[in-house]
């Protein structure tokens, strides 16, 4: 995932990895506000007036002038409403170990070694036979290490274990957790937890019972970068939560199903909006998919909100598809970390990726297996 800020030119110097798992220090904004729905005040007819449709007409008049807002503010109400939800502390900076080892025999990506970010390649990653051949290998085994990671998920485990786990697993296949070392990032997994959108680096923090958490999940093996996440539930998660997180998993596949040889990028966006907004949610436009192949981020970037951005996919071609879906609002704040980025109200975000392939017809899921 890279950062969207137009110019280009300002992206390029803005890149940073996909979303995932946090803690830390935040000096979260306090005006997070939730707006509730009044209730509907008592019907309470004059004397001189005894008509039983009249007064159901006064009630109904008053649900049908409501019911904007409600969809509107629905996803606030059930958070607040709820009495199995609970308001969460906000999200604490824990302790962050130290950088884990990579056998010297493991290639590594051109990047590791310098804190720069990389820019944003102009090359669109076009593959043949065999490049193909290594891209599903990659992504394969992608698929593969955050299936993983999502059964430690539980109370009380830290996510520093849950990138430790992933770490070995990446090196036992011979790959290289592409995020490490990535423009100065210090482990090998991003993990992003409740109202963390993206880019989140695991620390101390223990797990809670009812949190959710993103684990992005970047392997770079035999040249070829291979990129995907999810977000998984950890315990008795609330109901509007777990709404979102089911969702978002949803418009991703939305975004997923527009594509194909000749489609124009900005579909995504749109479809991806459109099912969001059924439910209420919002969708993060700060953050982009992006290309990927031999260069972990590259054009074309993808926008998961409605755009008018020009372009078309082209068959051979392999972009990320990873919406972030928020239960409030978009606007979001980062930690001095550089990397952490949170809702600017506190409030919870998922997101879900998959890497693919464009066909003649459609759309070939390559983190899968």
């Amino acid at each position: 995932m890279v950062t969207a800020n137009i110019p280009l030119s300002r992206a390029a110097t803005s890149l940073q990895l996909s979303s995932s798992f946090v803690h830390g220090e935040a000096k979260l904004s306090a005006s997070a506000s939730f707006l509730m729905g009044a209730p509907l005040p008592s019907c309470n007819p004059s004397p001189l007036s005894n008509s039983k449709v009249a007064r159901r007409l006064v009630v109904r008049s008053k649900k049908i002038s409501g019911l904007d807002e409600y969809i509107r503010i629905q996803k606030e109400r059930q958070l607040r409403a709820s009495p199995t939800s609970k308001r969460r502390p906000p999200l604490r900076r824990g302790k962050v170990s130290q950088r884990l080892p990579v056998p010297d025999h493991i290639p590594k990506p051109p990047y590791v070694g310098s804190k720069l970010l990389p820019e944003i390649s102009s090359e669109h990653q076009i593959h043949d036979a065999e490049g193909l051949d290594h891209m599903r290998a990659a992504c394969e085994l992608a698929a593969r290490v955050v299936d993983y990671a999502g059964t430690l998920v539980r109370p009380s485990v830290t996510t520093n274990e849950i990138d430790k786990a992933v770490h070995q697993m990446i090196i036992d296949a011979g790959a290289y957790p592409s995020p490490l070392g990535y423009g100065g990032f210090p482990k090998s997994v991003c993990t992003s937890v409740n109202e963390c959108m993206c880019h989140g680096i695991p620390d101390s923090r223990q797990l809670q019972d009812g949190d959710i958490i993103n684990i992005d999940v970047t392997v770079y093996l035999n040249g070829y970068h291979g990129d995907t996440s999810k977000t998984f539930l950890c315990g008795n998660v609330n109901n509007a939560m777990r709404r979102l997180v089911k969702v978002t998993e949803e418009c991703m596949y939305k975004g997923i199903a527009v594509c194909k040889d000749g489609a124009l990028f900005r579909k995504i966006g749109k479809r991806i909006s459109e099912h969001a907004e059924k439910f209420g949610f919002g969708v993060v436009d700060r953050f982009v998919g992006h290309g990927i192949g031999t260069v972990f981020h590259s054009e074309p970037l993808i926008y998961h909100h409605r755009n008018d951005m020009s372009g078309h996919m082209v068959e051979g071609q392999t972009f990320t598809i990873e919406p972030i879906l928020t239960l409030g609002t978009t606007d979001c704040i980062t930690w001095e970390d550089n990397w952490t980025t949170l809702t600017a109200d506190g409030s919870p975000a998922a997101q879900f990726e998959h890497t693919i392939l464009i066909t003649k017809t459609g759309a070939e899921i390559l983190t899968k297996y």
